[in-house]
């Protein structure tokens, strides 16, 4: 969508608001690109402090459906907006903060639900978080768009499956070192023939 189709702020405050935004994203892409990501997450967050409250749900919850959240009219600060949390999303996956990763995309989704780029950051941190079944239907969905990078989506893709696969077997180790445990338990307990009956009894030692 260009520019000249968003919806254009007709309030000098608010235009001046969004001219500061989009000053404070360029700084923030900087920063993210000299490997600066903490003072990059700032930046974004001072943009979106301009930006929130400029248009009506310009600044939503984390959407439940976000086709019908992408329907609404965009305004240029949506368009601003869905680029901040996506890249905001990618500075959480490179400080590690999965959960955050998520949300943040889910914001840019509510904005661009068909964007491959956040979908892919998705799908990432959804594996990283353990919910490979999720990431991998994100994934797969992403190799029928044409717009897509297939190469990085089936790379992350076998990473996923690798990592599952390493998880599966440590699950499996632990669940057997559980069982050694308790046969080792079974084993203390010690039955003797009793004087006076010549029945036995249980004894734990």
């Amino acid at each position: 969508m260009s520019t000249e189709e968003l919806a254009k702020p007709v309030n000098p405050e608010i235009e001046e608001k969004i001219t500061i935004a989009k000053q404070k994203k360029d700084e923030a892409d900087q920063a993210f690109k000299s490997g600066d990501i903490q003072k990059a997450l700032l930046a974004y967050h001072q943009a979106l402090l301009y930006l929130h409250g400029l248009y009506k749900d310009t600044m939503p919850a984390p959407p439940i459906d976000t086709q019908a959240d992408a329907a609404k009219p965009k305004t240029e600060a949506d368009e601003i907006l869905g680029k901040i949390y996506a890249n905001m999303a990618q500075c959480q996956i490179k400080k590690g903060n999965w959960k955050r990763a998520v949300e943040t995309a889910d914001k840019a989704l509510a904005k661009s639900p068909d964007n491959p780029k956040v979908l892919f950051r998705k799908a990432k941190a959804l594996g990283e978080l353990g919910y490979f079944e999720k990431a991998e239907k994100i994934l797969n969905d992403l190799l029928k768009k044409e717009d897509s990078d297939a190469a990085s989506v089936k790379a992350e893709l076998e990473r996923l499956r690798v990592m599952d696969r390493e998880r599966e077997k440590k699950h499996n180790k632990k669940f057997k070192g559980f069982l050694n445990k308790d046969r080792g338990l079974e084993k203390e307990f010690i039955i003797s023939p009793e004087p006076s009956t010549g029945s036995s009894i249980v004894e734990i030692s």
